[in-house]
C-alpha cells in the first residue's frame, strides 16, 4: 500500500493572505461599482450596441465557464482514468472548477439588463431553447462537482467515490457540450451555426481549465512555501500541451468547414484577412500566443525548469483563450446579419456593415471582478477546507488515494 496524500490549509489573517484578499475585495468592489453605474445609466455607456450584444463581460463569462469545465480534468484523470500521480490534486481541482463558474456566472447575471429577473428564468423553462437547458447544467455541475468533493474528503463517502467521479466527467462534458452548442444552433450567425463549435468548446476547455490550475495550483504553493518538485510541473505541462494542440486541430476543422460552404466565405475572409482586430487577435493571441508559443515552450523546453515553462505556457494559453473567446463572441457579431439567405434585402438600419465595438472601462471593470471572485472563492475554500497537500515532492506520484 502506498502512502497516504495529508493535506493542509492555508494560514488566515498573515499579511500575505489579507494583502490578496483586500486586493481582490478592492477589485469586485470597483466591478459592483461598474454595475451600479451601468444599471443606472443604461447600457450605452458600455461599448455594445444593437448589433453587438455580447460584449467584452462575456468575453469574460465565456472564458471561466468554460475553464471551469476543464480544471475538473486533474481530478477526472485521477479518479476516473485511474493516473495515480494526479490524485492528491483533485480536491484543488474540484474546488476551482466550482469557483471558475461561479465567477464566469456573476458575470452574466450581472451584465443582464435586469438581473433581477433571473429568478424568472430559474423557474420558467422553454426547453426548447439551449439558454434554458445551460441553466440546469451550470446549477447540476456545481451540486454533482460539490457531492464529488465531500467523497474525496470524508472517508465515510468513499464508497461513493468513483460513482461521483464518473458522474461529474460526464456532466461537465455535457455542460461544455451545452455551451458549445449556444453558438453552433445560432445559424443566423455566420461565424457560428456548426455542430463542430461543440467539441472545440471541449478542447477549449481542456486547456483553459488546466492552465488555470497551473497557475493557482503554483502560486498557491510558492505563496504557502511549499515544496513541488520537477516531476509534477513536467507531467502537467506536457499534458498542456496536447490539449493546446487539440484545440488547434478544432480550430482548423472549423475554419475548413465554414469555407467548404460557398455562402460563408465572407464571413472566413473577414476573420481570417481583413477583420482589422478581430484577425490580429485570431493570428497573434488565439493562434500565436494562446498555441504555437505554449507548443513550443511545453515540447521545446527554451531552457528553463518544469515548474517555469508551466507556468509561462499557463499564461499563455489564458491570454491566447481569451482572444480567441473574443473572436467567437464579438467577432462572429461583428460580421452582419443574414436576414434573407440567397435574397437581396437593403434599409437604413445598417445592413450589410460590419459593425464596430469597443469595450468601455466599465465593461473591463466587470470583467476583472469575475476573476477576482473566481480567486476569492478559492482562496476561502483552501483557507477553510483541506484541500491542498502538504507537498507535491517527487514521492507524491506513489500515493494511492485522494484521502
Amino acid at each position: 500500500m502506498s502512502a497516504i496524500t495529508s493535506y493542509t490549509q492555508v494560514r488566515p489573517y498573515t499579511r500575505g493572505w489579507l494583502a490578496l484578499m483586500a486586493g481582490l475585495g478592492a477589485v469586485i468592489a470597483v466591478a459592483l461599482g461598474a454595475v451600479w453605474h451601468m444599471e443606472h445609466q443604461g447600457h450605452w455607456v458600455t461599448g455594445m450596441t444593437n448589433q453587438v450584444v455580447w460584449g467584452l463581460p462575456h468575453v469574460f463569462a465565456v472564458f471561466l465557464i468554460v475553464a471551469a469545465s476543464g480544471a475538473l480534468n486533474v481530478a477526472s484523470m485521477g479518479s476516473v482514468f485511474g493516473r495515480v500521480g494526479y490524485q492528491p490534486l483533485g480536491r484543488l481541482s474540484a474546488l476551482l472548477a466550482v469557483a471558475l463558474l461561479a465567477g464566469g456566472l456573476a458575470v452574466l447575471v450581472l451584465d443582464l439588463g435586469r438581473p433581477d429577473r433571473l429568478s424568472v428564468a430559474m423557474t420558467h423553462f422553454n426547453f426548447k431553447s439551449i439558454f434554458a437547458w445551460n441553466v440546469i447544467l451550470y446549477s447540476g455541475f456545481m451540486a454533482v462537482v460539490a457531492a464529488y468533493l465531500w467523497t474525496m474528503m470524508d472517508w465515510r463517502a468513499k464508497r461513493f467515490y468513483k460513482p461521483a467521479a464518473l458522474a461529474a466527467f460526464g456532466w461537465r462534458l455535457i455542460l461544455t457540450t451545452g455551451t458549445g452548442c449556444i453558438f453552433g444552433f445560432l445559424a443566423a450567425r455566420e461565424a457560428y451555426g456548426a455542430a463542430v463549435m461543440a467539441p472545440l468548446f471541449i478542447a477549449m476547455s481542456f486547456a483553459y481549465g488546466l492552465a488555470a490550475f497551473i497557475l493557482v495550483l503554483s502560486l498557491s504553493f510558492k505563496m504557502t512555501r511549499r515544496s513541488m518538485g520537477d516531476a509534477l510541473p513536467a507531467r502537467l505541462v506536457r499534458l498542456l500541451g496536447l490539449f493546446v494542440a487539440a484545440n488547434l486541430y478544432f480550430t482548423a476543422l472549423h475554419h475548413v468547414t465554414q469555407l467548404y460552404f460557398a455562402g460563408r466565405s465572407g464571413v472566413e475572409a473577414f476573420i481570417l484577412w481583413n477583420g482589422g482586430i478581430h484577425t490580429a487577435l485570431f493570428w497573434g493571441g488565439q493562434v500565436g500566443l494562446g498555441g504555437i508559443l505554449p507548443l513550443a515552450v511545453a515540447y521545446g523546453g527554451c531552457g528553463h525548469a518544469p515548474r517555469k515553462r508551466a507556468m509561462m505556457a499557463s499564461v499563455m494559453v489564458v491570454l491566447g483563450g481569451l482572444a480567441q473567446v473574443w473572436v467567437i463572441v464579438i467577432g462572429g457579431q461583428a460580421w452582419p446579419l443574414d436576414l434573407f439567405p440567397g435574397m437581396e434585402a437593403s434599409s437604413t438600419f445598417a445592413d450589410g456593415h460590419v459593425h464596430d465595438y469597443a469595450p468601455s472601462a466599465w465593461e473591463v471593470m466587470l470583467g476583472l471582478g469575475g476573476i477576482a471572485i473566481a480567486l476569492v472563492v478559492t482562496t476561502l475554500g483552501i483557507t477553510a477546507l483541506r484541500l491542498l497537500p502538504a507537498h507535491l515532492g517527487e514521492a507524491t506520484g506513489s500515493c494511492r488515494s485522494p484521502d
